[in-house]
């Protein structure tokens, strides 16, 4: 078989890894533009089409547009970031406080993707020995919206200083459904050259080189790992057309 039986065309390749390379977490930017129907459609498509263990699925979606509703998470994550906010010191808090972590009453839309950990859809195959199976699959439905929205044009930004049961009241999520993300949808002016964490200078992205094992955990070789990568092109900027 021709190893490339199978394989995109280059054009399509490269719309693929653009789309991870551009994929941004975006806090500000959000435009009041609504997203239509069609979009919002294709992009929950795309987050259910996601891999899950055992075929189980325990995702659900909560499309959030009341204002209200959306007051009033925002209420809780400004309580929530004011607690969190208490752990850093001196210039490291002086920066948290200058960083804007949530659009949720700026996008548009908001959306809160839950997991169902009971969910009898799969008949437990795969989740006997790792019950955390279901997150980690709706962690990848997440992965899937997100980077088909920065397809079509549509930044997300995942809020998590949130308080989860005070999100589970206002929401109506019962006890047993684990609101594992609540993003923030919309169009943007700007999704920015890097994370707007490593502009602001909160954290770098670590080399991927120190990251690669080989064969068993702690056994790493940078000199191994860096000949592996050598085949990487620099990426480009985001609105470089070259």
């Amino acid at each position: 078989m021709d190893e490339s039986e199978h394989r995109f065309s280059q054009e399509e390749r490269r719309g693929v890894y653009r789309a991870i390379y551009e994929r941004r977490d975006v806090r500000s930017f959000f435009k009041p533009d609504e997203i239509p129907d069609d979009v919002l459609a294709r992009l929950l498509d795309a987050a259910h089409h996601a891999p899950s263990v055992g075929l189980m699925q325990p995702w659900g979606f909560i499309v959030i547009r009341d204002r209200k509703v959306r007051q009033t998470v925002y209420e809780i994550f400004d309580r929530t970031s004011r607690a969190a906010a208490r752990i850093y010191m001196d210039d490291r808090r002086a920066l948290y406080d200058t960083l804007k972590l949530a659009g949720i009453c700026e996008a548009p839309i908001n959306l809160c993707v839950t997991c169902d950990e009971g969910t009898v859809r799969g008949h437990g195959l795969g989740r006997q020995t790792i019950r955390e199976t279901a997150v980690y699959s709706t962690v990848c439905a997440v992965q899937n919206l997100w980077l088909a929205a920065r397809a079509e044009g549509v930044g997300v930004g995942w809020v998590s200083i949130l308080d989860v049961d005070e999100l589970r009241a206002a929401l109506g999520i019962p006890e047993v459904v684990v609101p594992v993300a609540y993003l923030c949808l919309g169009y943007v002016t700007d999704f920015g050259t890097e994370p707007d964490l490593e502009i602001k200078g909160w954290e770098r992205r670590a080399p991927l080189a120190g990251l690669i094992h080989f064969d068993r955990y702690g056994a790493t070789d940078e000199a191994r790992a860096v000949e592996l990568l050598r085949y990487l092109k620099p990426k480009r900027k985001v609105g470089n057309k070259s």
